[in-house]
């Protein structure tokens, strides 16, 4: 199982990676940013779910912090920039869950635990309130 979770996380790795260096803008003037609703916390967690599981990639720029971070806990620890993590998560699918841990009126931390098939992953997302809407500012996931 531990192969398996290091299998995984290399290959996540790789990709982020390729991804990082395939992104870019699509050429032309035709090309408009979506915008997503995220005046609550509940949309703002939502969407994130979405991104995760079902790699929706409308209005993802906008779910994240300017500084936001993504630290994933493996055999050797890693660290994935804004625009690695908005690469990568357009291709991710899973079964999910999702319970908040702690919440206030300018932050929430929730736990999201995604069902692979033969390993877990479980990210805990801190979201704050960015001048009325909710944004991820860090991620730290762990597989089992």
């Amino acid at each position: 199982m531990n192969t398996l979770a290091k299998t995984f996380a290399a290959a996540a790795l790789i990709a982020v990676s390729t991804f990082t260096m395939a992104a870019g803008k699509p050429a032309g003037d035709n090309y408009k940013k979506a915008t997503v609703n995220l005046s609550t916390a509940d949309l703002a967690i939502d969407h994130y779910v979405a991104v995760m599981t079902e790699g929706q990639s409308a209005g993802v720029e906008q779910l994240f912090t300017a500084d936001f971070s993504q630290k994933v806990q493996a055999s050797t620890d890693k660290t994935n920039s804004r625009s690695a993590v908005i690469s990568f998560l357009k291709k991710q699918k899973s079964k999910t869950s999702t319970t908040i841990v702690e919440q206030s009126s300018d932050y929430v931390v929730a736990k999201v635990t995604q069902q692979f098939e033969g390993f877990t992953k479980t990210d805990l997302v801190t979201l704050v309130n960015d001048g009325g809407n909710w944004k991820v500012s860090q991620s730290i996931n762990s597989y089992k």
